[in-house]
Formats: structure tokens, C-alpha cells, sequence
């Protein structure tokens, strides 16, 4: 079978595979290890009063929510997904967390926004770009609904550096690029990101990388590995028994204190001239 992307083919899982994927995002937000880093570039959007923001594939709304909470935010957050079930859980958690009002969250696709030219101060794109369908046609979406001095973001993973610690240094290089696979339709493209940011009429304001580790005890990438393995095994890409004990190792180490995994993080800034 071929890998297929679940966040690109979200709208084709079931129920069941879709609260999966919802249940990743909320804890994903949640995990200390990944909010740092959020909050590292919302700091430099450096956004006028009552600012009209908006997050392009916003999942769940859990970086749209955590934008429209902070305190230095006064203006109004939007969030667009392809998915209907993500939406309708946006919307339920931000009714829950009392902030309905100030956000609005509505079904819609990244590579055709529907939205008018010129009219968001910023737009996001926070762990999106790697899932897309064609990266090029998404980015020039947000740089047309960004007004003139206005912030594209893009935040990503380079999964191609996704490694898990395994005995088996072999097989483990195995599932490290199966995870990958499996998970994510543009693995490398935030390497081709200082290539693709001038072509679209922008220019870099800042631009840096972050390695998310954890060494011992594992919780961000125990979610991502206990989610993900499933579709590894669904793609055909490692024998399930293997994957399954690959996955019991992980736990086992974490449970011990020996665990390890990283991947490099990347953030992006950049504005319209």
C-alpha cells in the first residue's frame, strides 16, 4: 500500500481515526515541550491593536484558542480546516473555555481561501505545510490574504530528522522514515522554505530552528508515536509485529528512564511587501 498523509486525507477516516488525530492535537497543544514554541514566535507578530489574524489548516483550533488567550492579544482570531469534525471540536473547546467571542473557526481549504485579498494582519500556518497537497498554492493563499506589512507564519517540523532512541540501530532508521512517510505528505519542505519565501513576494524578518528532544522520560513523542504507528502499520510500510515491538520498547523506556527522541522545528516570518 502507499503511505497516505491522515491529516491531508483527514476527510476519508473514520470516526474512530478521526478522534484519534483530535485527541493528538488537544494533547500536542497541551504538551509543554511543543507550547514553548508557539509562544517563542507569537511574541514577534508583532501585531497593531484589534489585529485580525488568521490560521490557515487550524485543526482543532488549539494554536488559534492559545493566540486569541494571551494577554497581549486584543483582536480577533480566525481558524479554517478541511475538516468538518476538527471544526465542530474547535468550536466546542473554545465555547469551553469561555472565548466563543473571540475566535471563529469555519470549514474551508487551505489551497483556496475564502477570504477576501489583503485581509488579515497576520496569517499562520503552525504544522501545516508538511501535510498539504502543494505547499506553493497554500503559501501564495496566505500571502494573498494578508494585507501590505502584514506577517505570514509558517512553523513546521523537518521530519526527515524525526529519530526515535532503538536497539536495533537498522531497524529503528526503518521506523524513523516510516513515521515519517506515513504521517506527513512534505517531510522536507521547511528546507525549501528560504527558496520558496522570496518567489511569493516576501520578505524574511526572522527565521530560526529549535530541536525538540526528550531524553528519559518521553510525553510529545510517546502521543506522536502512539498515534502514528497505526498508520505505519495500515501503509504496509514495516510488519505490524515489528512495529507493534518497536512500539512496546519505546514504552518500556520511558517507563525506565531511558527513552530518547528528537526532531528539528522550524519557525519563519516573513512579510508582505
Amino acid at each position: 500500500m502507499v503511505a497516505r498523509d491522515p491529516h491531508r486525507f483527514v476527510n476519508e477516516l473514520d470516526a474512530a481515526l478521526v478522534d484519534r488525530l483530535i485527541a493528538r492535537l488537544e494533547s500536542r497543544a497541551k504538551d509543554a515541550v511543543f507550547t514553548r514554541l508557539f509562544d517563542k514566535y507569537a511574541t514577534q507578530l508583532d501585531l497593531p491593536p484589534a489585529a485580525q489574524v488568521l490560521e490557515v489548516g487550524c485543526g482543532t483550533g488549539a494554536t488559534t484558542r492559545a493566540l486569541a488567550r494571551r494577554p497581549d492579544f486584543s483582536g480577533r482570531a480566525f481558524g479554517v480546516d478541511q475538516s468538518a469534525a476538527f471544526i465542530e471540536a474547535a468550536g466546542r473547546f473554545a465555547r469551553e473555555q469561555d472565548i466563543a467571542g473571540r475566535v471563529e473557526f469555519r470549514v474551508g481549504d487551505a489551497h483556496r481561501l475564502d477570504f477576501g485579498d489583503a485581509t488579515f494582519d497576520a496569517v499562520i500556518a503552525h504544522t501545516l505545510i508538511s501535510h498539504v497537497t502543494d505547499p506553493m498554492v497554500v503559501l501564495r493563499e496566505m500571502v494573498r490574504v494578508v494585507r501590505p506589512g502584514g506577517v505570514v507564519a509558517v512553523f513546521d517540523g523537518d521530519y526527515a530528522s524525526l529519530t526515535y532512541g532503538f536497539a536495533d540501530h537498522e531497524f529503528g532508521r526503518r521506523m524513523d522514515a516510516a513515521l515519517a512517510a506515513a504521517s506527513f505528505n512534505n517531510p522536507r519542505v521547511m528546507r525549501e522554505m528560504p527558496h520558496l519565501i522570496p518567489k511569493l513576494g516576501l520578505t524574511v524578518k526572522a527565521a530560526w530552528g529549535d530541536a525538540v528532544v526528550e531524553i528519559g522520560r518521553g510525553s510529545y513523542f510517546k502521543s506522536f508515536a502512539e498515534t502514528y504507528v497505526p498508520f505505519v502499520i495500515k501503509a504496509g510500510l514495516v510488519p505490524s509485529e515489528a512495529a507493534d515491538d518497536w512500539l512496546g520498547a519505546q514504552r518500556r523506556s520511558i517507563e525506565d528512564e531511558t527513552f530518547f527522541a528528537s526532531c528539528n522545528y522550524y519557525t519563519y516570518l516573513a512579510q508582505r511587501t
